[in-house]
């Protein structure tokens, strides 16, 4: 019988170190393949399997599409891509951004807990927000281990704190015991058994959706209900799902958003939107004081002074406006991790 042999981990802001740690304290003689997400910049370039293959025993690479699942090998999300699992191979895939990230945590978990079941163990790494609760709740929903570093040992406590929060977590470990941990479980038999739950269909409607293999037709089955909120990456209307206490929002494109996430992302849309009205009002300003120039050098007075007025106004809201933007610029960052990712 195989062991925990496919091991998925998430890592954000933290996560380099964590990652680094992790492989140092990992045996040579692993039994199991071990599956990271880094949340990368769409057009950053990663180094990470070089750092990894420094610091531990494993072979890391970014795999390629449709490169063979081995034991003993550290495969690594490239970025810009969703990395899936098979059954035997890697899947690589330009699907749509969930969490604001792609590669995200919460597909490659829902993936490996869709095909691999009980064999699978979650590890939930230092990041912020909660990107990778609801893929660990894949992994507890079809019989997988779910392991989160400690809150207070990680240099990023959010991602390790929302999956202790919604999620019937196994082991709460520092991270200079989570190595030890994984070569336990990784050598103990599992019994696989097929099963029939509920919630498999909805996994696979998922998985699909971010695979892009789904159905054109598939805006009729979406699961869960139509909410009120818009989607910030397309704007389209975003379905409300519920796993346990846990609330996520899909748009039918694929997009997809925890609370967390989809607060943060409307809050990255509210500043752009900020920004462009505020770029619009200094232009307005602009345009008005020529024509009040203009006007004054024909000797329009009424004309000039009804431009110096719509000049005034808008120059007034433009400065609310920038206090605004600096304000939220100032509330922004502690809570959202999206633009300081490494970048390893």
């Amino acid at each position: 019988m195989p062991g925990h042999d496919m091991i998925v981990i998430g890592a954000s802001a933290g996560g380099v170190e964590a990652l680094a740690q992790l492989a140092q304290s990992l045996p040579p003689d692993l039994p199991a393949a071990l599956f990271v997400v880094h949340h990368f910049p769409v057009d950053a370039t990663s180094v990470l399997p070089d750092i990894l293959n420094r610091c531990g025993p494993l072979r890391a690479v970014h795999p390629r599409e449709s490169e063979s699942i081995e034991h003993g090998c550290v495969y690594v999300a490239p970025p810009n891509r969703h990395m899936l699992i098979r059954r035997g191979f890697v899947h690589l895939i330009h699907g749509p951004r969930e969490n604001g990230h792609r590669p995200a945590i919460d597909p490659l978990f829902r993936s490996a807990a869709r095909v691999y079941g009980k064999r699978v163990i979650g590890v939930i790494l230092s990041g912020t927000l909660d990107d990778g609760t609801a893929g660990l709740q894949f992994v507890k929903a079809r019989g997988g281990v779910a392991v989160v570093q400690d809150p207070e040992d990680a240099l990023y406590a959010g991602m390790p704190r929302s999956a202790i929060e919604n999620v019937d977590v196994d082991y709460i470990v520092p991270l200079e015991g989570i190595g030890s941990l994984l070569t336990r479980l990784a050598h103990e038999p599992v019994a696989e058994e097929v099963d029939d739950m509920a919630d498999r269909n909805e996994m696979e409607i998922e998985d699909e959706i971010t695979d892009m293999t789904a159905p054109h037709t598939m805006i009729d089955h979406m699961p869960g209900k139509p909410s009120l909120f818009t989607c910030p990456e397309c704007h389209g209307t975003l379905w409300e799902l519920k796993d346990k206490d846990m609330l996520r929002f899909r748009c039918h494109v694929g997009h997809a958003f925890s609370v967390e996430s989809l607060i943060a992302g409307q809050t990255e849309a509210l500043e752009a939107a900020l920004w462009s009205a505020l770029r619009a009002l200094e232009e307005s300003a602009a345009l008005s004081r020529r024509m009040e120039k203009r006007a004054h050098e024909r000797s329009q007075k009424r004309t000039a002074e009804r431009f110096s007025t719509q000049a005034h106004d808008a120059e007034e809201h433009a400065n609310v406006l920038r206090r605004v933007l600096i304000k939220t610029k100032g509330e922004l960052g502690s809570d959202n991790d999206r633009g300081k990712e490494n970048t390893p």
